[in-house]
C-alpha cells in the first residue's frame, strides 16, 4: 500500500482519493465510522477517537493520525484497550504517521485523520 499525497481533507493511497478519515486494517481500506465517538463531541470540542468506534486492534501495533496539526483527541478508553491488548498505540500527526507507515508497516494497523 502507497499513501502518495496527503494535504488538509484528502488523502490518496494507491491512486484513489479519500476525502474522509480512513481506518486501514491488514491492508483493507475503509471509512472511519465515528458515530459512535460523536457524544463526546461536546466535552472535547472535536469529535474524539473513543473505544466504542469499530478500532483494527488485530494488529501489534496502531498508529493513529491525530490530523494535520494533531489536534483528534484519543480517548483514554483508546490507550487502556490498546494496554489490555497489548498492542503498541501510536498517536501522532498525520503527515508523521504516513511516514511511519512507509517505513515499517508490518503488523501495522492505522486510523488517519485528515482535517485539524
Amino acid at each position: 500500500m502507497r499513501i502518495e499525497n496527503f494535504s488538509f481533507g484528502s488523502i490518496q493511497i494507491d491512486g484513489r482519493t479519500y476525502a474522509h478519515d480512513v481506518v486501514i486494517d491488514r491492508g483493507q481500506i475503509r471509512k472511519r465510522r465515528k458515530g459512535a465517538s460523536k457524544r463526546h463531541r461536546d466535552s472535547y470540542g472535536h469529535t474524539p477517537l473513543s473505544a466504542e468506534e469499530t478500532i483494527p486492534w488485530r494488529c501489534r501495533r496502531l498508529v493513529i493520525g491525530t490530523g494535520v496539526s494533531g489536534a483528534l483527541p484519543v480517548m483514554d478508553s483508546v490507550l487502556a484497550e490498546a494496554r489490555r491488548r497489548d498492542v503498541e498505540l501510536v498517536p501522532v500527526p498525520t503527515k508523521r504517521a504516513i511516514d511511519l507507515l512507509a517505513t515499517d508497516a508490518k503488523d501495522t494497523n492505522a486510523i488517519l485523520h485528515v482535517t485539524c
